[in-house]
């Protein structure tokens, strides 16, 4: 999200309503459950989408979904917190040197596909709801991880790439992209979307939930 060519898209919001996934038959987590039901949350387009890669996996295996709406001011802190913490991490880095690594994990909120209703973070589980092997958790950070969050990491075991090549095939072929600094995080509509798929304009920007 750190690219320019991100934040020069121009966004044409198509309007669609945010709508809550827990009305339609998948599996949500509740680990980023807040009180008013955000992160459940998603453009209704995106929610067409993630049923139909749902329809797509193989027998025994769904969707889990993790996270989708999230509302611009906490975007804004968790990229503030990141990125203070990369500050005490590297003291002698400079201001955009800070962004520019900060972003490649949270996006800066004023272009973050959460903060549309674009963005999902999913993984994958069995019918008894157990996660499968991935490679590492969900939100684990560069740091955290040894950079086995990014979706392409090389030292992965055979199951967990095999994990992440049946959900990458299946988000894929519904029409959403992946970021790659993180195996879960796949969106569409949004600014990096457009950029990534050559589209003019991205069809949703920031909002909050009614």
């Amino acid at each position: 999200m750190s690219d320019r060519r991100v934040a020069a898209i121009p966004v044409q919001d198509c309007g669609e309503d945010l709508v809550d996934v827990r009305a339609h038959g998948l599996r949500v987590d509740d680990r980023k459950r807040d009180e008013a039901g955000a992160y459940a949350h998603v453009r209704q387009s995106v929610l067409s989408q993630l049923l139909h890669a749902q329809s797509l996996l193989p027998t025994g295996v769904l969707l889990l979904f993790l996270e989708g709406f999230r509302p611009p001011a906490l975007q804004r802190r968790y990229f503030e917190e990141y990125s203070d913490k990369l500050a005490r991490s590297h003291p002698n880095w400079q201001a955009a040197e800070l962004r520019e690594a900060a972003s490649r994990f949270v996006s800066p909120p004023e272009i973050a596909p959460h903060s549309a209703g674009a963005a999902v973070d999913v993984t994958l589980v069995d019918y008894e709801g157990r996660e499968l092997d991935m490679g590492t958790r969900v939100n684990a950070s560069p740091e955290e991880s040894h950079g086995a969050c990014y979706t392409d990491a090389p030292g992965l075991s055979n199951r967990a790439r095999t994990n992440r090549a049946t959900l990458k095939s299946a988000l894929s072929a519904a029409g959403l992209i992946n970021y790659p600094t993180e195996f879960w995080h796949w969106s569409f509509g949004d600014r990096y979307w457009a950029l990534q798929t050559r589209q003019p304009a991205a069809l949703y920007g920031p909002v909050e939930l009614p």
